[in-house]
């Protein structure tokens, strides 16, 4: 099976694809001429066998990397030369010299980020098609001027009419002209292949179907302009070219954009320069340019792409899923879902439920450079900040109350020697009173102030872990009223600039129901407090390397799931069953999946989309909230016209929503269920796709429910070892 996928992705890849049912058209239109079709396919097993022997990368062998040259080289061959025994001879040796080529141009042009596309091909076709003229035991083919003899031979007459009757439509020249420019990539000259090829590019990807039309009307638009080629730009993979270059940066080594299909339409006059100048050399020796404009426009535009990554509006592709929809909707994904993963995760400085008194750009002190920052006070049920009398500070609810560390780091400095102010009085003299400042890395200092005098349980230089009690709330510096100051600066000194910058987690209560807010900064009024976790649900999804489970369920294979950690410090649950792959990140507060691989029936993939998202919060009834990648959802016609439109607007989403509810609880045992969905919304029109339950009982996860194919199937898991 593994092999005839490699054969398969031969002839898919180099339209940039490794869908089975594209690649299976694509070698059918092969066959048209059937011994084109037939070297193409030898030429395809001589060079995967040549490649397991030789010991090159086995994922890279699957994938067609090292054998969709050698296809080319086939067809082409097949196409132009008449077989004999040192035909088949030299076929085995160019075949030889594209893996060759291949392994070399992939490990040179791999340093630069840059794939070697059809170098190989266009090489071992010019040496070819320049020494055969020196071999008198190989000559010449009359096959392409009969070739429907060969055709007749195939499927008689009925595919004979079939075929005339597409030759002889009276379809529009820039129509048929099309069709014949896609089906010179395989080294034809014929509608029918054309249709079967532009079908099977539609099937695979919408948004690689508009750009093959978006390049190829490009072409030919400009080529009327200029009468470069009054031939047409069907002839001699000449349409290949601009087609290819479309696709390849427009949607493909690219994020699908309106900057990617701007270039897209820019790379034709630049390919059209390249044809005409190469040719004008190669023609000196009667050699067509076959794809070599392609590999040069593709080369140098991408590797000015990644010099210009920085400041460039076109995002290179990060992760290759050949499919230019599954690029765009994971990397549109990731964005959203991962773009604070590298930030370091702040708390809120205290404990319990505190109010906002002043937020960011507050209308009392929090001004100009000092505008991002947040006061904070304990209030009653009646909004007041103090108990009977507003008479000395101790009469207030926050004075004298536990001051926490935001996160992780080392005391920068101290300020302990200014006493507390009277109520209503303040110290112009000394602004923030006794403060601390924490470095939590290189530009990243927190700074509490207002703090009680001689409350520090730390000094300079003491590295203090999140949550670690350092002080205590006071009244001291510009503060008529007990509260915490708090901000974030990028220099450790006492009343250095603010800048913006979120808490990773907590709560905001209103009405007494609380809300998760993730990477946000408390508003003005609201009532914030830390969540605390839930030891049952933190254990249950303590997914270590080495943690082994039993998955099974009625009318579905048996997975058998491991957890491993792979050599970037990426934890993934492994089916030794379906070989599927689950990737997982996991902290104090959040258990999320960031992304799946593998078989799309089997019962981790739907533990994926059951857990997508898991909040460890002893918090009730609280929802977690997420976004699936838009590939996850259903092919339907709605998400066809999506596709087509993605690299412009979003208009589809496919929703997450989770809660977890305590259905029992004694001193020594809490159960939990948790309830998620997977919700799709197209404009303001929203439905259920799917629902899961997950019940966890003594710290571990005992089943999952989910539906398939409209039954509700149970999925029983038994943690085990192997």
């Amino acid at each position: 099976m593994p092999f005839f996928k490699a054969v398969l992705n031969s002839y898919a890849v180099l339209f940039f694809s490794n869908n089975t049912l594209f690649a299976f058209l694509l070698m059918v239109v092969s066959f048209f001429n059937p011994y084109a079709g037939l070297t193409g396919l030898l030429a395809v097993l001589i060079a995967l066998a040549l490649s397991h022997f030789t010991g090159l990368n086995k994922n890279s062998i699957q994938k067609g990397t090292y054998s969709y040259n050698a296809l080319i080289i086939g067809i082409g061959l097949g196409t132009v030369y008449n077989f004999s025994v040192a035909f088949w001879i030299l076929l085995i040796v160019v075949v030889i010299l594209s893996v060759v080529l291949s392994v070399i141009f992939q490990s040179r042009l791999g340093k630069y980020g840059l794939p070697f596309l059809t170098l190989p091909f266009v090489l071992c076709f010019w040496a070819v098609l320049l020494v055969s003229k020196d071999f008198a035991a190989i000559d010449f083919t009359f096959r392409n001027i009969y070739w429907m003899n060969d055709v007749y031979a195939i499927g008689n007459h009925k595919l004979v009419q079939f075929i005339m009757f597409m030759e002889t439509m009276d379809l529009p020249p820039l129509v048929a002209t099309f069709f014949r420019a896609l089906s010179s990539l395989y080294f034809q000259n014929n509608i029918l292949a054309g249709v079967i090829i532009a079908a099977g590019i539609l099937i695979h990807s919408r948004i690689v179907f508009s750009l093959i039309v978006v390049g190829f009307v490009s072409a030919y638009c400009f080529n009327n302009i200029v009468m470069a080629h009054p031939e047409g730009i069907n002839y001699y993979l000449l349409g290949g070219n601009f087609i290819l270059v479309s696709v390849a940066i427009g949607g493909f080594f690219a994020v699908p954009s309106v900057h990617s299909y701007l270039w897209a339409i820019i790379s034709i006059p630049i390919t059209f320069l390249i044809v005409m100048g190469l040719g004008r050399i190669t023609g000196q020796w009667n050699l067509p340019v076959y794809s070599m404009p392609f590999c040069i426009t593709v080369l140098c535009l991408m590797y000015f792409f990644a010099l210009k990554a920085q400041n460039g509006k076109m995002v290179l592709t990060p992760l290759q899923l050949y499919s230019p929809e599954k690029n765009l909707y994971n990397y549109l994904n990731n964005k959203e879902r991962l773009q604070n993963v590298n930030r370091i995760r702040l708390q809120l400085p205290f404990i319990g439920k505190w109010m906002v008194s002043q937020g960011y750009e507050g209308n009392i002190t929090h001004k100009g450079d000092w505008s991002k920052a947040l006061d904070f006070i304990i209030v009653d049920q009646e909004l007041k900040t103090y108990d009977t009398y507003a008479a000395t500070p101790e009469n207030f609810y926050c004075y004298g109350k536990p001051v926490l560390a935001a996160a992780d780091g080392f005391v920068e400095k101290i300020e302990d020697y200014i006493e507390d102010n009277e109520i209503g009085k303040i110290n112009q003299n000394q602004n923030w009173g006794n403060s601390i400042v924490i470095k939590h890395a290189e530009g990243l200092y927190t700074k509490l102030s207002h703090l009680k005098k001689d409350s520090f349980k730390v000094k300079t230089g003491d590295y203090v872990k999140q949550g670690d009690i350092v002080a205590a709330c006071g009244n001291s510096g510009r503060s008529p009223e007990p509260h915490l100051h708090f901000q974030v600066q990028t220099t450790p000194h006492i009343g250095s600039k603010t800048f913006g910058y979120p808490f990773s987690f907590y709560a905001a209560d209103k009405n007494g129901k609380a809300t998760i807010r993730e990477f946000m900064v408390p508003h003005e009024t609201e009532m914030v407090y830390n969540v605390a976790t839930s030891n049952v649900i933190k254990l249950a999804f303590e997914f270590l390397p080495g943690f082994n489970l039993s998955v099974s369920a009625d009318g579905m294979e048996e997975g058998k799931w491991e957890v491993f950690t792979d050599a970037y410090n990426t934890s993934y649950i492994f089916c030794h069953t379906s070989k599927a792959i689950a990737y997982f990140k996991k902290n104090e507060q959040v258990f999320y999946f960031t992304s799946f691989e593998g078989d799309k029936d089997s019962l981790l993939y739907y533990f994926y989309l059951a857990c997508y998202k898991i909040y460890l919060s002893a918090e009730p009834e609280v929802m977690a909230t997420d976004k699936f990648p838009l590939q996850l959802s259903k092919m339907t016609v709605t998400s066809w016209l999506q596709d087509f439109i993605s690299p412009f607007i979003i208009l589809s989403r496919l929703h997450y929503e989770s809660v977890n509810k305590i259905t029992s609880s004694d001193f020594l045992n809490t159960d939990v269920t948790i309830n998620s969905k997977q919700i799709l919304q197209v404009l303001s029109f929203k439905k259920i796709t799917n629902e899961f339950v997950i019940q966890i009982a003594d710290n571990t996860i005992k089943n999952f429910t989910f539906i398939k194919n409209k039954k509700t199937i149970k999925a029983i898991c038994t943690p085990k070892e192997y």
